[in-house]
């Protein structure tokens, strides 16, 4: 088995601004996790499946346009669960919508919690220095358009590799898929931290 996640990456300068207060804040998690909304948690599947899991990923991205996104302000799972976010403020739809379609077929699976759509940015730290991060980011704002989802696959190191890109509104060829993977930076896919 092979451990996937797929997700909505936030676009520089965005994403490493983000992920350098998520690092000053001690959580381990920056290191390997680029910033990010998740649209599957880590998921275990076959192998074998990837192919057909590509093929519904590329046929759920070709039914979406681009969109833009707005941040702004934290939120936090806890006591559930020791998750301080950046809040989606335009875009949850968009981000439910995708959440939904990709969960499905092949990738049909039962969440822990209900989807919330949200930016991870503190995780597994004690209550106070959650308290922070929530203060500390509670005045963020952000805007960017997103016009891509992308598939990663979990290193044996724990890190993550984009397997594949797919774009928004564009028809899903299989030969492209793999030029752009061939292409791809490493980065991570989720850090199991959805309360979503």
């Amino acid at each position: 088995m092979t451990t996937i996640g797929i997700s909505l990456e936030i676009p520089e300068p965005y994403g490493s601004a983000l992920r350098a207060r998520r690092a000053s804040y001690g959580d381990a998690h920056a290191e390997f996790v680029p910033t990010h909304v998740t649209l599957l948690p880590p998921t275990e599947v076959d192998p074998e499946a990837l192919g057909e899991i590509e093929e519904h990923l590329g046929n759920v991205a070709a039914g979406f346009a681009p969109f833009t996104m707005r941040l702004g302000g934290t939120g936090t799972f806890m006591p559930i669960s020791p998750v301080v976010f950046v809040q989606i403020a335009q875009g949850i739809t968009q981000c439910a919508n995708l959440e939904a379609k990709v969960r499905s077929g092949v990738l049909d699976r039962e969440l822990q919690f209900p989807y919330h759509p949200h930016v991870t940015v503190a995780h597994d730290l004690d209550e106070h220095m959650l308290e922070f991060a929530m203060q500390d980011l509670a005045d963020y704002h952000a805007e960017f358009d997103l016009d891509r989802l992308k598939l990663y696959e979990q290193c044996s190191s724990g890190s993550w590799q984009v397997l594949r890109e797919f774009p928004f509104g564009q028809e899903w060829h299989p030969d492209q898929l793999a030029h752009d993977a061939d292409d791809a930076d490493d980065g991570d896919a989720d850090d199991g931290d959805d309360a979503a």
